[in-house]
């Protein structure tokens, strides 16, 4: 289901969206070509528009497919990138100190595990960041059979965080069990709250 509702959503921002914006960026072209001889100034007007319409799509384009996969799992890497996430989380709350606990590098995974494992880890953090009122947070990775992403806080704990309107939990979890895994939400053995994922080292 959350991948047809993925695909639906695809479709619509490509046919209803990307789709007409390039149209009217092919007649603006055609526009422009008919003006070069008659007003060239009028023409160079136009393009200009043109350009700043193209960007646009380019935007668009980038929006689309930075939801697909995170930019920086490409760019970086699942460690690299979730130690910069963490450490941007760091710098704009000087209240609260973020951790990364993790082995120096990981065996390949799926991309979507990968995927998953970032979500998970950005999702559970920025709900720290949030709504946990926590001095510190540690995100752990683990990897035996599964690989294992904790994220543990010092916070108001698991009652007053969960009521919060859900804090992305069931995304989360979707995406655990999607993979065969599982996501769960547990009290801190000292307070705050722990979020642990297992995710199979192989996508099913």
């Amino acid at each position: 289901m959350a991948r047809e509702e993925e695909r639906r959503r695809l479709r619509r921002d490509l046919h209803d969206g990307l789709g007409p914006a390039l149209a009217g960026l092919a007649l603006g072209v055609d526009a422009a070509g008919n003006l070069m001889s008659t007003d060239p100034r009028a023409a160079k007007a136009l393009l200009r528009d043109l350009k700043y319409e193209t960007l646009g799509c380019v935007g668009e384009v980038r929006r689309i497919a930075e939801d697909l996969r995170p930019p920086a799992l490409d760019d970086l890497g699942l460690l690299p990138a979730l130690a910069a996430f963490a450490d941007r989380l760091s710098t704009r709350d000087s209240s609260l100190h973020v951790a990364l606990r993790a082995p120096d590098s990981l065996p390949e995974l799926p991309a979507a595990v990968e995927v998953a494992a970032y979500r998970i880890a950005t999702e559970a953090l920025t709900n720290v960041a949030r709504h946990a009122h926590a001095r510190s947070c540690v995100l752990g990775l683990r990897v035996a059979e599964n690989l294992t992403v904790e994220i543990s806080d010092d916070g108001v704990g698991l009652v007053t965080t969960t009521s919060a309107g859900g804090l992305g939990l069931a995304s989360m979890v979707e995406r655990a069990t999607e993979l065969g895994g599982e996501c769960l939400v547990l009290p801190g053995h000292s307070g705050g709250t722990v979020v642990v994922a297992h995710l199979p080292m192989r996508a099913p």
